[in-house]
């Protein structure tokens, strides 16, 4: 009785294994990518005393209110009482914004005066 040599059984390669993979790097691509673009505001930060002139026109932001030179005013209100202190749109206008504020308060505050044409904005501490 003679045994000879089967020949070997050729398996074919499983295609799961790589598939799992891709689908991982799938996921982590789309986890790890951003879909949103950042938004910058042109906002100056003051860091030291600069030329100032005319009536102070300085905005405390706080959580629940706002208000200019320690008076209280409306978000709605805010342009038109601004628009008695400035001589231009130009002028620089002071925001400051309490501990409790969130940044979205400064950011709201801060399109409502660009909107209604103020365009030097200075955010301080």
């Amino acid at each position: 009785m003679e045994f000879t040599d089967a020949k070997p059984y050729r398996r074919k390669p499983s295609l799961t294994p790589m598939i799992d993979v891709v689908f991982l790097l799938l996921v982590f691509f789309m986890l790890a990518s951003r879909f949103g673009l950042d938004q910058v505001l042109p906002m100056p930060l003051a860091s030291s005393g600069g030329d100032f002139s005319g009536p102070p026109k300085l905005i405390d932001i706080y959580p629940e209110t706002i208000r200019l030179n320690g008076i209280e005013r409306s978000a709605e209100d805010l342009p038109t009482a601004l628009n008695e202190l400035v001589e231009t749109p130009a002028d620089a206008i002071i925001l400051r914004s309490s501990d409790g504020a969130d940044v979205q308060r400064i950011v709201t505050v801060s399109e409502i005066l660009r909107k209604a044409g103020f365009t030097t904005l200075v955010l301080v501490e």
